[in-house]
């Protein structure tokens, strides 16, 4: 598989997890990203989404680097 791909899709898939898994977090502490108006559980919720998803995407960096190590 072209490393570029390999390289897109695991940012990708990282980034929807840690998306989806802020969203239930923030979910359970009554953030909501997708409330309407702009109020403190909406930006909340929309701070969380965006650490969630850059940690997700650091994560799956750091994976793709410990398998490159492996290789």
């Amino acid at each position: 598989m072209d490393p570029r791909l390999l390289e897109g899709l695991t940012d990708a898939i990282g980034f929807l997890a840690g998306v989806l898994l802020a969203y239930v977090i923030g979910r359970l502490f009554g953030f909501d990203p997708l409330a309407p108006g702009a109020g403190a559980d909406a930006i909340g919720g929309i701070v969380l989404a965006g650490l969630g998803g850059g940690a997700g995407v650091q994560l799956a960096r750091r994976w793709r680097a410990g398998r490159r190590k492996e290789d």
